[in-house]
């Protein structure tokens, strides 16, 4: 008979010690599981009709997940990668828990047999071009928070860094020749505490090297209107605010939700069709996977098809009578 375990110590080695310690998983990751449980912990007691510090793992059954989806799904309106998320995340449990209790490995089974959902991927969008340089032109850089919102901009488009991988950059994650504005490099410290290098283009160095000054080297490069270092939101306002702007001198901006990611997956685009080949930009973005990065090779070849339509022959033209059949001339060469 299978050890009956209370779930609530699983759960606090789960999210204490195994996602930060074992996993080193980010800390938002960390608050995607822990918020999965405390959504998932309610629903199980009122369907178990038991006191929360009461249930046990295996009354987490796969029965109670699949339950637990569909009130996902139907009662909070929860969109099918939201579910497949929180799902993954009891997965992990359960994983983590067989690990540790080799007679739970059933229970595990079982739960991790309660499938994910097949969804249609979103379209990604991305600026084209003109549509950056616009984006580009928005801020008024006569201004001290216009001069901010340029360089950041600037450096969300070169670097192809994530919102919060801007907001946590400090000085000292600069690295360049003061008047020789050619050899710029940033590091950037993404998820998981992983860090990589992407080189700066000249006009960013300058720009960046303006906005830092003299500061001291352990500051945040980018701060906001009260000199704090501005948060993951504010980054997100930025693009937000100047894409308003853009949007009235390039009217094709409009229809796009323009956001920090939207100007990654821009970034990504560009490199993609300068040239760069995929394994560099998947180090430049920061991508664990292949797969993740080839979602741009994809849309490169959409780009491609897009302009060979343009070149298609729509009609050919009549080519006439071959010169066998033109019975007039044959005549002509046979009485020669």
């Amino acid at each position: 008979m299978i050890k009956q375990t209370l779930l609530g110590p699983w759960i606090r080695r789960f999210i204490l010690e195994h996602l930060p310690n074992d996993r080193n998983l980010a800390l938002n990751t960390q608050h995607s599981y822990r918020d999965t449980f405390c959504l998932l912990i309610p629903f199980a007691a009122e369907k178990l009709k038991r006191p929360i510090d009461k249930i046990t793992v295996t009354e987490l059954s796969a029965d109670v997940v699949s339950a637990f989806l569909l009130y996902l799904r139907d009662v909070r309106n929860c969109r099918t990668v939201t579910c497949n998320q929180r799902l993954a995340a009891i997965h992990a449990f359960a994983e983590f828990v067989a690990g540790k209790s080799p007679e739970h490995i059933e229970w595990c089974g079982k739960v991790k047999d309660v499938p994910f959902k097949r969804y249609a991927r979103t379209l990604i969008h991305y600026l084209e071009k003109p549509e950056m340089d616009a984006l580009l032109a928005a801020p008024d850089q006569r201004t001290e928070l216009g001069g901010r919102d340029y360089a950041l901009l600037l450096f969300l488009y070169n670097s192809g860094a994530r919102a919060s991988e801007a907001a946590e950059l400090r000085i000292n994650d600069l690295h360049y020749t003061k008047r020789k504005w050619d050899d710029g490099v940033v590091e950037l410290h993404g998820k998981g505490g992983k860090t990589r290098r992407c080189p700066l283009w000249p006009l960013t160095v300058r720009t960046l090297d303006e906005l830092v000054g003299e500061r001291s080297h352990d500051e945040h490069v980018f701060l906001n209107s009260r000199h704090a270092p501005i948060r993951r939101l504010g980054v997100w306002c930025c693009v937000k605010r100047h894409t308003k702007t853009a949007a009235a001198a390039m009217p094709s901006i409009a229809s796009k939700q323009v956001s920090p990611h939207v100007i990654r997956h821009s970034t990504a685009c560009h490199l993609l069709r300068a040239g760069v080949d995929i394994n560099t930009i998947r180090d430049w973005l920061g991508h664990v996977e292949i797969a993740t990065t080839n979602i741009y090779a994809q849309i490169d070849l959409e780009m491609k098809a897009k302009a060979l339509a343009k070149c298609e022959v729509t009609e050919e033209k009549p080519l006439g009578k071959r010169w066998r059949d033109r019975t007039s001339l044959m005549e002509f060469l046979r009485n020669l």
